[in-house]
């Protein structure tokens, strides 16, 4: 059985974490296929699009803390365990932003710690009704500074604060009030939901849509001119391909667009 499950429906891939009796924790083995499955869709121009979920009656518990005691009991305290263990966890959250495809997270249940670090780092959210999101770690002695990096990023700072001093967790109206998530769905609609969005992105320019996400993501980083400067340059140079012709031409005829890409 994969800990990770791949279905391809036509542009859309859709990855699933299959550990349930785990929580669909990122232990070491399923940050690898994390990993590993990401790597595989950087350059598979094929999929325009991709869904993460989780198997079970929950998306993601967060880190294994069974793996993570056991790591303490190196001669070092499990200092360089811990070290590579952030680091590999980082990878992998940095790795959806590098995607030049948009990815889509559709947890339930819960998503906690590296969990909620999960669907925050991913660019588009929709949750099933009841999920609960929390960065809960400061309720065992571990504040969650590495989830804090995708958090703080999606909502405002004060109710990130709040949420990371107080181990609370939220429900999916106040993660989509703050922004964390898109939308809420009943639960039975939760594939269909993430699918149809995946959809909906899969029909445009897959050009287009990679130089905007990469665009998306440096600009928000810069100063308010440079991010002016910048972006201006970007919609030279897609103003000037074949494709973006033709899908202006089409638009003013009237007609579906005939792209190449």
């Amino acid at each position: 059985m994969a800990l990770l499950e791949r279905t391809d429906t036509g542009a859309i891939a859709h990855l699933r974490m299959n550990a349930p009796e785990r929580i669909n924790a990122l232990s070491d083995a399923m940050l690898a296929a994390l990993q590993t499955g990401f790597d595989a869709l950087k350059d598979d121009t094929s999929i325009r699009a991709v869904v993460l979920s989780g198997a079970g009656k929950a998306f993601c518990a967060g880190h294994d803390l069974k793996e993570m005691t056991a790591g303490r009991q190196a001669e070092d305290d499990g200092r360089a365990y811990f070290a590579d263990l952030f680091a590999r966890c980082a990878r992998v959250m940095m790795s959806i932003r590098a995607l030049p495809q948009p990815v889509i997270a559709a947890p339930h249940g819960i998503a906690t710690a590296a969990g909620c670090q999960l669907v925050a780092s991913c660019d588009l959210a929709v949750a099933a009704h009841g999920t609960r999101f929390g960065v809960n770690g400061v309720n065992i002695g571990l504040f969650c500074s590495t989830p804090m990096v995708a958090l703080s990023r999606n909502i405002p700072r004060k109710q990130a604060f709040e949420m990371l001093t107080t181990g609370e967790f939220i429900d999916t109206d106040r993660a989509q009030a703050l922004g964390l998530i898109n939308r809420a769905v009943p639960i039975e609609d939760l594939e269909a939901e993430a699918m149809a969005l995946a959809g909906t992105i899969a029909g445009k320019l897959g050009a287009a849509v990679k130089i905007g996400k990469q665009a998306f993501y440096k600009q928000i980083e810069m100063p308010l001119d440079q991010a002016y400067a910048y972006t201006g340059e970007v919609m030279v140079e897609n103003m000037l391909w074949r494709d973006t012709e033709e899908g202006i031409s089409a638009f003013i005829e009237k007609r579906p667009p005939e792209w190449e890409q």
